[in-house]
């Protein structure tokens, strides 16, 4: 009887263990469901500056992509769960990395998602702290939902909104390139 429990804790802790990845210091899940829709880790990576963790990125999504033009293109029901990791991300500072995020995406031809940047903003103007995690949902064929630690903040209509935000990280210039490759699952 011994023996039998023993196995059972071992299968529930090595299925708790398989459920959650770790990126440097920031677990996050194998899988999120949004909407009744499951995806599954893509990969992710952390952002260091001077050697400072500052944010993790991961990219969750319905099958395995390695091509960012493939995650770009597509129009299925993804995620990038951004897990902040430092008090040096402030909100101030991430409005600041998404105003040039969407300007060098969009090589400075924002003005059709000018209004709809600038709703997507104000949904980061509260505090950040540290294990704070935001969830950027594309919803196949409507836009996307951002949630803060699991609580709905917004929506924001648009295909090609949803093209401009992921190509922040998933561009040919992306705001951080370990956190590209990161998410294409080249390294982990």
């Amino acid at each position: 009887m011994k023996r039998i429990i023993t196995l059972i804790v071992l299968l529930f802790i090595s299925n708790l263990t398989a459920a959650q990845i770790r990126i440097g210091s920031i677990v996050v899940p194998n899988k999120v469901n949004f909407d009744g829709e499951e995806l599954v880790f893509n990969g992710g990576a952390m952002r260091k500056v001077l050697s400072f963790k500052t944010y993790s990125g991961a990219l969750y999504t319905k099958s395995k992509y390695s091509d960012d033009k493939k995650v770009l293109d597509s129009d299925e029901t993804m995620a990038i769960r951004l897990n902040i990791a430092s008090k040096k991300v402030t909100n101030e500072r991430m409005i600041k990395v998404f105003r040039k995020g969407f300007d060098d995406a969009m090589f400075g031809n924002t003005q059709s998602l000018d209004a709809r940047i600038e709703d997507f903003l104000k949904l980061f103007d509260s505090p950040m702290e540290i294990n704070d995690f935001y969830d950027l949902v594309y919803l196949k064929g409507k836009g996307i939902k951002t949630y803060k630690n699991g609580k709905e903040l917004g929506f924001i209509e648009g295909r090609d909104f949803k093209y401009a935000l992921f190509k922040i990280w998933l561009g040919n210039e992306p705001a951080c390139e370990i956190i590209k490759v990161g998410m294409l699952g080249v390294s982990e």
